[in-house]
């Protein structure tokens, strides 16, 4: 069982770096329209603390994720990472009030049932 912290892990760290740059993103509105002012926001952006976890996360998860791949068969891992939908929908929904429709919803039970089915041996 000690094994799949690994695979939880990557979508934890997964997860929060998606979350953090939503949240960081729409604090800043949309970007200039000239490519230099665009440049200028971005450059700016990448050293939000908040931007920079974000991208601290990414790393962690693909550390995790090449931990998780001395472990499992990538077949068996790979389905794992759909959940990161399903918690990031969820989360969105309650962070930033995102709506959840029916088509969500459904795409999301189909999301699951794929993990069930491709996490069989």
């Amino acid at each position: 069982m000690s094994k799949y912290i690994y695979i939880i892990n990557t979508i934890i760290f997964t997860v929060y770096g998606q979350l953090v740059l939503k949240w960081r993103l729409s604090q800043c509105g949309e970007l200039p329209s000239s490519i230099e002012d665009k440049i200028i926001a971005l450059l700016k952006l990448l050293l939000d603390p908040f931007i920079l976890s974000g991208f601290i996360s990414a790393f962690l998860a693909a550390l995790c994720w090449m931990v998780t791949l001395t472990k499992f068969e990538l077949s068996y891992a790979y389905p794992f990472m759909g959940l990161t939908f399903v918690v990031v929908l969820l989360l969105s929904s309650i962070l930033f009030q995102e709506v959840i429709n029916a088509h969500k919803v459904i795409g999301i039970i189909l999301i699951v049932v794929g993990i069930v089915i491709g996490s069989q041996s």
